[in-house]
């Protein structure tokens, strides 16, 4: 392109869209697929527009182009359910978006006259069933052909964008925490009260992780128990204290979990940024973490002599190049007798949650010849989804995980279709309405990050606590394997759990910090322990408690300049009694805080 033509590029990100209606910010796979997005996401019905208001530099004509897959894989245009139309300066392009590949790609839009000045673009949904636009681009060249993705893309997005020459502000902390699930609030809450200064990046508008409006997970385990009653105080305090699954949004207390952070006047809060990068102060330290709003695109650097990955995916410990496990461990690595004889990529699955309602009248669905098709034999008769809807066991979770979503939204919506429409039950479900379905998957397991103890299956049956127990977890060993139905021909999405009970035990301190990145500690599912025992740990009370010691662990390191092994080498015995202390009791509200 030459000046004139880049000049009369514009680059518009679906998600930053001034209104955005009924569309709704989908961050999950940004790591991947290098974007947030917006998704109509209706559950059927067509959801409200997007606008917002472009400044075009000059007039003429300009060639409109728009990032979006038909994400069902059905071969006939006529029934895509993603189908959604984009108007400028409120006249539609003549194609409609949605329809074609099934890979992320630019659809051409055609040729727009435009006069220079105020113009507005309308995302307008179709069909209610998860219509995706990733961004638009108008260009001044005709024959202008965009990146399809990888660096070329991400160069090329950061260049139209302007943020190649962002000056990104750099921010000082003493611990940064990534992710803010039950486990990362825990570790930024428990830290702020113990005296250090706290960065919590949360790449979601609201907190809680897999316990937020968005999954709707109950919290499981138990906390405040021996050896150290203290611990568990925080948790507590954000506990919604509601203990089903898949229900409605209040349940679930959002609002309980925001306060409790911003009540934190050391908390820098920053929700709806992704982290995007990390750079080291040398081989094995991390020096700082780069965050980048999921909304505007702005990039900060938070730098800190300490991190915690509490995000699940151990997004954080892989970018800084931690050690790492994925997977089922062979029954050679450490003798479990649950681990299988060879190891496999098997892993315990994502869940997406859904609940339908009584009407007082008759709530119609359409019939959808692109969802998972069911018969007598192979319809599920329930009236919402739970733990057991569980899919993509085998599968990545992190590089696969949008397809291992998008089908638990085509098994969602075949079910229902069938029992409105065609089962022997229908009548039963005349007057039920699909209320609500997740579009945020409730993982239970991907990367885990090893630290200087695995701990496995011998470890937990033994009576005998180790010096560095600190956490105890009451769950069983509770592993998920999908249910293989002979008549129904695709992918399990159900599951079982075949559960060892077994008494309570404490987790290491040494399964806390990584043992080869020095400054980082983790929390939550992505702790130093085999697939066997993540069956055990992963439920979001104990998270929450690992958040907690993490904190205490943090604090003993800024007073003795220490890093996270030398608690457990070299002030042990003092950490010991920091544990029974546990965190102070919240702090007092300082008024409302600028997030």
């Amino acid at each position: 392109m030459n000046k004139r033509e880049e000049e009369r590029l514009l680059w518009i990100e679906a998600e930053s869209f001034d209104h955005r209606g009924g569309w709704v910010i989908d961050q999950q796979f940004m790591k991947t697929m290098g974007s947030a997005y917006l998704l109509a996401h209706g559950f059927g019905n067509p959801v409200k527009d997007a606008v917002t208001a472009i400044d075009v530099p000059g007039s003429g004509e300009y060639r409109v182009w728009v990032r979006t897959k038909e994400w069902s894989g059905y071969r006939h245009k006529e029934d895509a359910p993603g189908k959604f139309q984009l108007l400028v300066g409120g006249k539609p392009c003549v194609p409609v978006f949605g329809t074609e590949s099934p890979q992320w790609h630019w659809a051409d839009g055609g040729m727009v006259s435009l006069e220079q000045g105020k113009v507005t673009l309308t995302l307008h949904d179709l069909t209610g069933f998860e219509g995706r636009c990733d961004a638009i681009v108008l260009s001044g060249d005709p024959d202008l052909r965009l990146p399809e993705g990888g660096e070329e893309l991400a160069a090329f997005r950061r260049k139209a964008l302007g943020l190649d020459k962002q000056e990104v502000p750099r921010k000082h902390y003493d611990l940064v925490v990534t992710g803010g699930g039950i486990a990362g609030i825990c570790a930024a809450v428990g830290a702020a009260r113990l005296g250090l200064k706290v960065a919590l990046i949360h790449d979601r508008p609201v907190l809680g992780g897999n316990n937020s409006t968005e999954v709707r997970v109950q919290l499981g385990g138990l906390i405040n128990l021996p050896p150290y009653p203290a611990l568990g105080n925080i948790v507590k305090e954000i506990d919604p204290q509601f203990r089903q699954n898949a229900r409605r949004a209040h349940y679930y207390k959002d609002e309980l979990k925001m306060a409790v952070v911003k009540n934190e006047p050391d908390i820098d809060l920053l929700i709806s940024h992704s982290v995007v990068g990390v750079q080291m102060k040398e081989a094995g330290l991390i020096g700082s973490v780069t965050a980048q709003s999921v909304i505007t695109g702005k990039l900060v650097e938070c730098h800190a002599s300490l991190f915690a990955d509490c995000t699940g995916d151990a997004d954080l410990g892989f970018m800084a190049g931690a050690a790492f496990m994925h997977g089922r461990e062979p029954r050679s690595f450490a003798n479990e007798t649950l681990a299988p004889r060879k190891s496999d990529n098997l892993t315990m699955g994502s869940s997406v949650m859904w609940y339908s309602s009584v009407n007082r009248k008759e709530s119609p669905f359409p019939q959808l010849p692109w969802a998972v098709r069911f018969n007598e034999k192979t319809y599920q008769k329930v009236i919402r989804g739970d733990w057991n809807w569980e899919l993509g066991l085998g599968k990545n979770q992190i590089s696969e995980a949008e397809s291992i979503r998008d089908y638990g939204f085509k098994v969602i919506y075949g079910n229902w279709d069938y029992l409105k429409n065609c089962s022997k039950e229908k009548e039963e479900y005349r007057n039920r309405k699909l209320e609500w379905v997740s579009f945020v998957s409730g993982k239970r397991e991907s990367r885990r990050l090893i630290g200087d103890l695995i701990l496995n299956q011998h470890h937990v049956e033994s009576p005998v606590q180790m010096e560095d127990g600190c956490i105890t977890s009451t769950w069983p060993i509770d592993l998920h394997y999908p249910i293989i139905n002979p008549h129904f021909k695709e992918e399990p999405f159900r599951t079982t759990a075949r559960k060892k009970w077994i008494a309570p035990f404490t987790i290491p301190y040494r399964c806390l910090y990584s043992k080869n990145i020095s400054n980082l500690f983790m929390a939550g599912r992505n702790i130093s322990v085999t697939h066997v025992v993540l069956g055990s740990v992963r439920v979001m009370k104990t998270a929450g408690v690992m958040g907690e010691v993490v904190a205490i662990a943090a604090s003993l390191c800024k007073e003795k300049g220490i890093k996270p092994r030398e608690v457990y080498t070299q002030f042990l015995n003092t950490f010991v009694g920091m544990l029974q202390n546990g965190v102070p009791a919240k702090t007092k509200s300082h008024g409302n805080k600028e997030d």
